[in-house]
């Protein structure tokens, strides 16, 4: 059986062919954990979810936290907001930021995106640089730096990834506890953490599923997160 993989959904006002406001994902996420063998199951922003995510999470083989809006400042401890900040989702940050508590706890794989992985750093103490004002990295591809036998150059099978695609105008700027920065670009952001302390929790800047189709880099990554996802699912005392 192929292992579901979880996504945190975002709320929109209007889907063609749909008359009603929506829940949806970005397709390129869904199709990228196809390619690899998983099946991507959405769950919609819905705070009165959260209670039940014990339950939920009992059919779920590893989580993805994908892009999207900002967070809100506030989790990071900082009153003054940046104008360029935009779209922060209270519903969002509350689902997201559990979902990823509790995978985490869980020792789910986890694989974080962009805004998701940002969100990893926050949920881990750390902080975020609300606006590059140089916008440098909104929109480009570019190469980064990996760490040798980190989980993302193992992943990617190289340590020099030459076409990641990024699209952000914030960053990491305090390490958020029990992170370690596993490759950097070439202006010295970081791009790629994991959790030392977890089986496969990683999280990179750019947007991976953007070439993920053709490639087999950035499918890599969603490859080695499906085969930690089946290596959980058998484990040790099940005969697997």
């Amino acid at each position: 059986m192929s292992p579901f993989v979880l996504i945190v959904g975002r709320a929109a006002n209007r889907a063609e062919g749909l008359r009603t406001s929506v829940y949806a994902s970005g397709r390129r996420y869904c199709d990228s954990i196809t390619r690899a063998g998983g099946v991507p199951i959405i769950l919609p922003p819905i705070p009165e979810l959260i209670p039940r995510l014990g339950d939920i999470l009992d059919g779920i083989a590893g989580v993805v936290l994908h892009g999207g809006v900002d967070i809100d400042p506030a989790r990071y401890g900082q009153s003054v907001v940046s104008e360029h900040v935009y779209g922060v989702d209270s519903s969002l940050d509350s689902v997201e930021f559990a979902v990823a508590r509790a995978a985490i706890d869980r020792d789910l794989p986890l694989f974080a995106i962009c805004r998701g992985f940002q969100l990893l750093n926050v949920l881990q103490g750390g902080s975020l640089i609300q606006h590059l004002e140089s916008g440098a990295h909104r929109d480009i591809f570019h190469p980064v730096d990996a760490i040798a036998d980190s989980r993302v150059s193992r992943a990617m099978g190289t340590t020099r990834p030459s076409a990641c695609r990024s699209f952000h105008h914030q960053a990491i700027d305090r390490l958020g506890c029990d992170l370690r920065v596993t490759a950097t670009s070439d202006d010295a952001l970081v791009e790629a953490v994991e959790h030392v302390d977890r089986r496969w929790v990683v999280g990179v800047q750019w947007h991976p599923e953007d070439s993920a189709d053709v490639d087999p880099e950035q499918q890599g990554l969603f490859d080695e997160l499906v085969r930690q996802c089946l290596v959980l699912r058998r484990g040790p005392g099940t005969g697997a």
